[in-house]
């Protein structure tokens, strides 16, 4: 009989393929004597087999988890369910690759209302208890059920306005017992049944979603670009809750033993006091710095510097820490090696070199050849950097650095490098005919083209730094001079610059009922009373996702315009006017025509992103209310992936490839139609 399951003694750091990384790493910091609560590990190939057997748990894997649950109850003198000793585990993802934050975790669970009453009262702290239900009542509704944060993020937001406080903390126990009871509530409403009390059932239920986020989006995007293979699957750690989040006596951090971003050897990281680990990484409070930790949990710092120290020397490398403090006491929960820059990964790697911790060959093994590239072009200062103030922005076409004296033309750059003088190539685009001055620049500069343009691919093949794509930038050749676009131009381009889903997020949060700046502005210019639910009223929730499509759209459509315009040339209009054609005739019969081929591109592309829009209203709204907001892939996505009716989801996305195809196809005979 094949083994499935792991406990963490059972294992070791050399088992990172069988128990991924944060299993492995886990098993070894057990047997290298570190607090670490226990538990055990589902192996990556119990994920395997979980997606050969048609995502379901098998039986033999099953009597194996359950066996492993006994001999935790054992371990730790708890047992699950229990009313007078109850047992609450994590269950977290754990990959033979780090892949941070992109699977799906599970805190606080075992809990159910009985549960929650026997902590409460044997704890003494009520608040405590109704906290780490709440959180795991969110927690798997998310991950396992894929109810979604919104919803009792919503909920939240709604009691902390209604007892006036700022911070989840200032919630008091009866209001986070409320809010248990609310999110339940909500849970039922989405579900349709009540939410799951059997802390077995509960836990059947995070295992099967951790294997399932192995599979999600962003976990598949982050694989692709980290060369991941889907094959390898990930394991799932259940380990023994150790609660940051039971008091002023409590906390949780993330820390490196080195700085990630400069290499330098020290303790970095943050620190959150009355908090779980999702609260650290979140962003819902300010955490303070590691060195913190020192003055409010002393004898905890001096064993989490020496546990430091003996990981990076076990693992003769830079360990990126999480760890939790309940009541004083330190306790381990995840070690790995830490991802860095370039600079930090070479400074780190000959630091070992000189501690003695690597051999010469070692330290070069670790550099990533991908990196290479970067580390062998000039750089700006990191802090100054990020001190500055971005006058525009373009495509990285060509790595490195730059700076000098701006110059229009080849001759020029020629010219004033002779004479001593650094300078910059700026230019709409270049051409062969540049390349002289290309040699001659420090770095170009252009407005116009991408990644692949004459510019980008003669800057990288000669180690220049070369920006392209720069559409800040009005250029005035003719005059040798360049302005940037303002601050409104700026704001009009940030919806298409961000990535989607951060678009989405910033306009959810434009629109919010309270401190939403739509609200704020309308209400400033008296144009409304009080303020307006634009994304629960059917009536205006529409509206608000249309402004923020468009927010994204418009961009994109500008620039295709703007590409359309700038390719006629000024021959053509200047023989107009000398043959008498004033400045509409010239619109009409030049620019109009000649613009057609651009504007049909326009409208179609913008139909087709628009009719295939998913993330946007997903993330806004998620169709709703009522269904007001609902199109074809969001609708699609629900009924396959929230209520698992894979056929009628599969059909709605077949009507939507065929409204797509016939799109495709009208704007291919118009564009013929021109060609003719």
């Amino acid at each position: 009989m094949a083994k499935w399951v792991y406990m963490f003694t059972e294992g070791n750091a050399d088992m990172r393929n069988l128990l991924g990384g944060k299993g492995a790493n886990l098993a070894e910091m057990t047997n290298l004597g570190l607090p670490v609560p226990q538990g055990f590990t589902i192996t990556t190939e119990a994920c395997t087999q979980y997606y050969e057997d048609g995502r379901q748990i098998n039986d033999e894997i099953m009597a194996q988890i359950m066996e492993a649950i006994t001999k935790m109850e054992g371990v730790t003198g708890k047992k699950f369910g229990d009313k007078e000793n109850p047992l609450l585990v994590s269950v977290r993802s754990g990959a033979r690759a780090s892949m941070p934050g992109m699977m799906d975790t599970i805190l606080n669970l075992g809990l159910n209302e009985d549960v929650v009453n026997v902590l409460a009262e044997k704890s003494g702290n009520a608040r405590w208890a109704w906290d780490c239900y709440r959180r795991f009542i969110q927690m798997y509704s998310d991950v396992v059920m894929e109810v979604g944060k919104k919803y009792f993020e919503e909920l939240i937001d709604e009691m902390k306005a209604k007892r006036g406080v700022k911070q989840d903390v200032e919630l008091t126990a009866e209001d986070l017992h409320e809010l248990a009871e609310q999110f339940k509530a909500e849970y039922k409403a989405k579900i349709g049944a009540d939410f799951p009390t059997d802390p077995k059932e509960q836990l059947m239920g995070a295992i099967k979603a951790v294997f399932r986020s192995w599979d999600n989006p962003r976990a598949n995007v982050y694989r692709r670009d980290n060369d991941i293979p889907y094959s390898w699957g990930t394991a799932v750690n259940v380990q023994m809750m150790a609660f940051g989040n039971m008091g002023d006596d409590c906390g949780t951090g993330v820390a490196f033993t080195r700085d990630p971003a400069t290499g330098a050897n020290g303790l970095f990281g943050e620190f959150l006091t009355n908090a779980q680990g999702e609260d650290v990484v979140a962003g819902v409070r300010t955490p303070m710095h590691i060195s913190e930790m020192e003055q409010k949990f002393p004898e905890a710092f001096v064993q989490f510097k020496q546990v430091c120290e003996t990981l990076e020397k076990h693992y003769r490398d830079m360990q990126d820490m999480e760890f939790t403090v309940e009541h004083g006491k330190l306790y381990m929960l995840q070690t790995r090696n830490g991802k860095r820059t370039a600079q930090a990964a070479l400074k780190i790697a000959c630091d070992l070199v000189d501690e003695g911790m690597r051999t010469e060959e070692e330290a070069v093994a670790m550099i990533d050849p991908r990196n290479l590239d970067t580390l062998l072009h000039p750089q700006f200062d990191a802090a100054a950097l990020k001190a500055a103030t971005p006058m525009g922005k373009g495509l990285g076409a060509s790595p490195g650095a730059a700076c000098g004296k701006i110059v229009f033309t080849a001759d020029d750059a020629v010219e004033w490098a002779e004479r001593g003088e650094k300078v910059v190539l700026v230019r709409l685009e270049t051409s062969p005919e540049d390349i002289t001055g290309m040699k001659s620049a420090q770095g170009i500069l252009t407005v116009r083209g991408g990644m692949t343009s004459h510019a980008a691919v003669v800057a990288r093949g000669m180690g220049e730094c070369c920006v392209s794509g720069c559409g800040d930038i009005a250029m005035d050749e003719e005059n040798k001079k360049f302005t940037l676009a303002g601050p409104i131009r700026g704001l009009v381009l940030v919806g298409y610059m961000m990535p989607m889903s951060v678009t989405a997020l910033l306009g959810k949060n434009l629109f919010l009922l309270d401190g939403g700046v739509i609200n704020d502005l309308l209400m400033k210019v008296h144009l409304i009373s009080s303020p307006i639910d634009w994304l629960v009223n059917g009536g205006t929730a529409l509206g608000a996702v249309i402004a923020v499509n468009c927010w994204v759209g418009i961009p994109f459509n500008m620039l295709l315009l703007t590409s359309g315009l700038t390719g006629i040339s000024t021959d053509i209009y200047e023989s107009a006017s000398m043959d008498g054609a004033n400045a509409f005739k010239r619109f009409i019969y030049i620019t109009l025509p000649l613009m057609k081929p651009a504007m049909l591109s326009v409208l179609m592309l913008g139909f087709i992103y628009t009719f295939k829009a998913f993330d946007l209203m997903y993330i806004m709204t998620a169709g709703g209310p009522f269904n007001s907001t609902d199109v074809l892939g969001t609708y699609a996505y629900s009924k396959a992936f929230t209520q698992y009716e894979f056929s009628q989801g599969s059909a709605i996305a077949m009507v939507l490839f065929a409204c797509l195809f016939l799109v495709g196809i009208f704007y291919l005979k118009l564009l013929s139609k021109e060609d003719d």
